[in-house]
């Protein structure tokens, strides 16, 4: 028999005393309690709204776009290409601000596959034996132009072509049925195609390598500055290459050069930019059939007349280098007060192809200053609910490099913790404000942009200039490879926000990219620099700090019912829409009874009852809905793209910007017979079905 215990445990003697405890300890333990009920009454009787109107409030006051101009002044001294030794200056002066700030900062850097330029050569030999030697360079200032990357695509293989060439217009299949139909083949020709119709560089390239040419002249025409050439990537998909799927840290797996896995990341014909001007003097030279009506009516300044082949013919060289190389993501952390596993990301690239004033620099100029204006609201007491996290991302320019790394490292502390995703890339590029987002987000996109000036029309909000153009009701989604957004949203499922200001500019990937022509042209006062900070810093203000998630979900359900009302246009009466039709309404149902739990606890909110437990619980579903569109098998051929709403369509020519893997199978060859592509479509859509009824199970947080 065990001897009796002498000395109780702490928890029996303070919750389950053997006998009364004396009148001295009572008196304190009473005390004690009535002290944590006044504190605890007087926090949570605390209207959560006016608080953190306050907080907006001073936030907006700071800013200060004479210190975005400086911070855009200092990143864009020279160019910064990705993985060169010049990048590092921008890695060093984010990081140090961050520092210089107090926040909590650190780098993760990564080895990754890049691809660089070594030479490139362009000739025109005319029928009449004379030769014309392109100056493949930009005309920029002398004094700078050795450390500035000469136009290239990175990804493309090396190869030397002596061929005729044709113009194909927008390098698009029906571009090539039209030639067909002249009786141009392209096989064995070098292509010369016109950048536009929403085809992207590695898309061109694609379509171009299956007719059989056997390299790419790519210019771009309208309204772009003389003698600038757009560079870019063609490689296809995101990420590393050398390892698919999972991050390229150091000593980790990496697949070969010759994997094919690799190999069919990169086009096997090789492809140069060029600048307008060149092109012009190429195409002035084709004989041949008469260019088609239509593409002369799009042909804008140049004097296209005919498609070819020749007579001319071009000599046509490059080289280039693939080689692993270290980038670098820098970020800054303000650890959340309440909830600080719970995560708000804001993130913008900071590699450029030149100077990069207008991309990316513009909006990592506005990231510095929210870091700044967090910083000065830390000094008034202030903490996120939520944590912040502030991220500069290396090696977008070549496939959304850095970031798809980071999220791929991070997936499953993402998948569970990450509330939102706040992408700027080209922060500023002309007048006029444009967003994409989650439909779950449209509300509050809405509501922030109520709070922040206009800067083109005096005493007016943003919202009220936004709506007065009828773009309020235009908020684009998410579908495009296009920036960083695509792995959070796209691999990882979090809910996300893209912003900026101008739909276009000339000065796209060339080196007159600066911050003189910034300055001149697209902001001179850096009042949309200001803009869009204040909208961005405000979105994960909100975000981090309300009780509960600003999400609705009825917003989505409506979009999907909007998707399916196009979708069902373009099917077979022998392909049912039921699946989706059935379980948007479970969405629906779902998103009903969501808003009514909000309504009720706001209610209890501010009756100051405990309800910490049920808030938490909410904000995880809301959180966590969009977790259910993904699919674990991915997109058929490209299984790292996970989202069935939001996602790239594999044809380049797709009439659906959604349903990514019902718009694969609607598009896929009419040699199939008519019954395996209605199969096909209705897996799809069976498919999709399903990732909605996951979203609405995740939203009602009830196991079947």
């Amino acid at each position: 028999m065990s001897p009796p215990l002498t000395k109780p445990t702490t928890t029996s003697s303070i919750f389950f005393p053997s006998k009364p405890p004396p009148p001295l300890c009572t008196f304190l333990l009473l005390t004690a309690l009535c002290f944590i009920g006044f504190f605890y009454t007087l926090h949570h009787s605390q209207n959560p709204k006016t608080t953190l109107q306050h907080t907006a409030t001073l936030f907006l006051s700071y800013s200060s776009n004479s210190t975005i101009s400086s911070y855009l002044h200092s990143l864009t001294l020279h160019p910064h290409l990705a993985g060169t030794k010049p990048s590092l200056d921008t890695v060093n002066y984010v990081f140090s601000h961050f520092k210089n700030l107090k926040l909590e900062t650190h780098k993760k850097e990564y080895q990754v596959l890049l691809s660089y330029p070594i030479k490139s050569s362009l000739s025109a030999h005319f029928s009449n034996g004379s030769v014309v030697d392109f100056n493949m360079s930009e005309f920029v200032d002398l004094a700078e132009s050795d450390k500035i990357v000469s136009p290239y695509h990175a990804y493309s293989p090396s190869g030397t072509v002596h061929a005729k060439v044709v113009f194909v217009n927008y390098g698009r299949e029906v571009d090539y049925n039209a030639l067909g139909a002249l009786g141009v083949n392209v096989s064995g020709c070098v292509v010369l195609v016109r950048k536009g119709e929403g085809l992207s560089r590695g898309g061109v390239v694609k379509i171009a390598e299956s007719k059989g040419a056997l390299a790419v002249l790519l210019y771009a025409e309208e309204g772009r500055v003389s003698g600038g050439v757009e560079r870019g990537t063609v490689m296809r998909g995101v990420g590393d290459p050398l390892s698919p799927g999972w991050a390229g840290v150091e000593g980790g797996e990496r697949l070969g050069l010759e994997d094919s896995e690799v190999l069919e990341r990169f086009p096997k014909i090789p492809s140069l930019p060029l600048s307008f001007g060149n092109a012009d003097v190429i195409l002035g030279s084709l004989g041949g059939r008469t260019v088609p009506p239509e593409w002369r009516d799009s042909g804008g300044r140049s004097r296209v007349l005919r498609v070819g082949p020749g007579p001319a013919k071009v000599n046509f060289t490059y080289q280039g280098e693939k080689k692993v190389v270290t980038i670098h993501n820098v970020f800054a952390v303000i650890r959340g007060s309440e909830e600080p596993d719970r995560y708000v990301i804001l993130g913008n690239h900071r590699d450029a192809w030149t100077y990069g004033a207008v991309d990316p620099n513009s909006g990592t100029a506005a990231l510095l200053d929210i870091a700044r204006r967090y910083a000065r609201l830390m000094q008034k007491g202030w903490n996120p609910r939520r944590t912040i996290i502030l991220g500069s991302w290396d090696a977008e320019e070549f496939g959304m490099v850095g970031s798809t790394e980071w999220v791929e490292q991070n997936l499953v502390n993402l998948g569970a913790k990450a509330v939102a995703y706040l992408n700027v890339d080209c922060a500023v590029q002309g007048p006029g404000f444009f967003a994409s987002a989650t439909p779950q987000l449209d509300n509050l996109l809405i509501e922030v942009t109520k709070k922040v000036k206009d800067p083109e029309a005096e005493g007016a909000t943003v919202y009220e200039k936004w709506a007065a153009r009828n773009q309020v009701n235009a908020i684009q989604r998410l579908g495009g490879v296009d920036s960083d957004f695509a792995p959070f949203l796209q691999h990882a499922g979090i809910p996300s926000i893209d912003i900026y200001y101008g739909r276009d500019f000339p000065v796209y990937h060339t080196a007159f990219d600066s911050y003189g022509w910034m300055k001149k042209y697209a902001d001179p006062l850096f009042h949309r620099h200001v803009a869009v900070a204040g909208i961005w810093g405000l979105l994960a203000l909100h975000l981090a700090d309300e009780s509960i998630l600003p999400f609705d979900y009825i917003s989505y359900v409506e979009q999907l019912q909007g998707h399916t009302g196009v979708l069902g246009k373009l099917l077979d009466r022998n392909v049912s829409l039921h699946p989706l039709v059935t379980s948007i309404q479970e969405l629906a149902s779902a998103a009903k009874e969501v808003e009514y739990e909000v309504k009720q606890l706001r209610e209890q909110e501010r009756r100051g009852d405990f309800i910490d437990l049920k808030l938490r619980a909410l904000n995880d579903r809301l959180m966590l809905a969009e977790r259910g569109f993904l699919d674990v098998e991915g997109l058929q051929g490209r299984q790292w793209f996970k989202h069935l709403i939001y996602g790239p369509p594999s044809n380049y020519e797709s009439k659906l910007d959604f349903f990514p893997g019902i718009a694969d199978a609607l598009s896929q060859s009419t040699s199939k017979s008519q019954q395996n592509r209605q199969a096909a479509v209705q897996h799809e859509i069976w498919r999709v079905g399903r990732a909605i009824e996951r979203a609405a199970s995740a939203l009602k947080g009830n196991l079947t």
